[in-house]
């Protein structure tokens, strides 16, 4: 038998016996604000233990007042928001006291360290969202925000990752839990008022609601919307929005008998280089997975040319699904996931739909003022679809309904402008789309 030389067998390379996988070294987290969002991502940080997180410091005004024992002694408690900022114990800043200032200020410095920062700041990020995105790529940071649009349901995630390679044209959604809980009320034959004041004894809205009741809640998160699946960059208070305080029962009431029920819709959509965007009350139809969102519940919408429409549901509002959304953006940075970069431009945005629309007269009845209003849309070329008017409502004060054929929002405002200053209107006339 030859005899075999051991230089001519492959040779393995030596490995130290010793030798120990590399371990990485955990997030260390300032959480700013202690509200109902931030405590509860800290008991999901101290009861979960996610991998790779370690709450290490909490910045709020008052610790002797907000301090509890359940957070671990070993995290520092601090009124001095410039201690966090420049600790070099900190990692990522975690932005949830809301508001412009001083949260821009303090996510700007965080960046400007170097620091990552995860914020649900939805005004910020509407107004700001671009600037500061520069800010951490330039310092080496990272800036995630999937808990600043619909609370814990991933539709800022699903577009920066699964949804990337579509391109999208339309945008719809119900962004605002407090609107969506008081509506849905209404839709049960309550009015206005006392939903609202159950909403603000359940926490759902603010003892001032006009942020949300308003719209102006709800059209800063379909600004953040637009800029990541529409690829256009907006200025939010170019979306005029149309509160729901002018929504009564016996609109649910019409609405029903139309097969629609009335929810707080926020959408956008591109018509070649042209983008509308508009909030607020419109009909939705029976069949429509909007009608379907009830309470605080969140929906978004998504109709991409390629993939068809995608939708997106689940609890939008309260501490604990966005506290799990902010966990998740931590976790992502934990194991390296960084944000897709999606290239959007600057654009002037409209309100300019043409779409039907649900009319509601409230007049004191006289001869003549079908008569009237039909002359007045016909001036516009718009063509009535339906005319609906409930028995039971005293002549003096009669609410009537008039639906018409789509038509452009102008168009129908230039009509309703016409009728303005009629003795026999008791109020302006509610003009809501409908969604079909």
């Amino acid at each position: 038998m030859p005899e075999v030389n051991p230089s001519s067998l492959p040779q393995q390379p030596s490995v130290p016996s010793a030798q120990k996988p590399r371990v990485r070294r955990p997030l260390r987290i300032a959480l700013f604000g202690f509200g109902t969002v931030g405590s509860s991502v800290a008991r999901i940080l101290v009861e979960s233990k996610p991998t790779g997180l370690e709450l290490t410091h909490i910045y709020v005004r008052n610790v002797a007042r907000r301090h509890v024992d359940w957070v671990p002694a070993s995290v520092v408690w601090s009124e001095d928001a410039e201690a966090v900022l420049t600790s070099p114990d900190v990692d990522v800043v975690v932005e949830l006291a809301g508001g412009l200032e001083p949260a821009g200020d303090w996510i700007r410095r965080a960046l400007t360290a170097g620091k990552s920062v995860v914020t649900a700041n939805k005004k910020l990020i509407a107004l700001q969202g671009v600037e500061l995105e520069r800010l951490a790529v330039s310092n080496g940071g990272h800036l995630k925000y999937g808990a600043a649009v619909a609370g814990g349901i991933p539709v800022i995630p699903g577009l920066e990752q699964g949804l990337n390679g579509d391109r999208f044209e339309r945008i719809e959604g119900i962004l605002n839990g407090t609107c969506n809980f008081i509506l849905s009320g209404m839709q049960e034959g309550l009015e206005y008022a006392p939903v609202l004041a159950a909403a603000q004894a359940k926490g759902y809205a603010e003892a001032d609601p006009t942020e949300d009741v308003g719209g102006f809640d709800a059209r800063a998160k379909l600004s953040i919307l637009m800029r990541l699946a529409l690829r256009v960059s907006v200025d939010p208070e170019e979306i005029v929005p149309q509160p729901i305080t002018s929504i009564t029962a016996v609109d649910f009431s019409y609405a029903r008998d139309l097969g629609c029920t009335i929810r707080q819709i926020a959408r956008a959509e591109r018509s070649g280089e042209q983008i509308a965007a508009t909030v607020g009350p419109m009909l939705v139809d029976l069949h429509s997975p909007l009608s379907w969102s009830r309470g605080t519940e969140n929906m978004v919408v998504l109709s991409g040319h390629y993939g068809g429409d995608v939708v997106f549901s689940g609890h939008g509002a309260g501490g604990q699904p966005t506290a799990v959304a902010v966990v998740s953006d931590l976790l992502a940075l934990a194991h390296g996931s960084r944000r897709v970069a999606i290239p959007s431009t600057p654009a002037r945005v409209s309100a300019e739909f043409e779409v039907p629309h649900y009319i509601r007269f409230m007049v004191n009845d006289k001869p003549g003022i079908i008569a009237d209003i039909t002359v007045a849309l016909a001036s516009e070329g718009i063509n009535i679809r339906a005319i609906v008017q409930k028995p039971g409502f005293p002549a003096h004060a009669l609410p009537f309904v008039m639906t018409v054929e789509p038509c452009k929002s102008s168009a129908l405002k230039r009509a309703l402008e016409c009728l303005r200053g009629k003795d026999y209107l008791l109020g302006d006339p509610l003009d809501l789309q409908m969604l079909e």
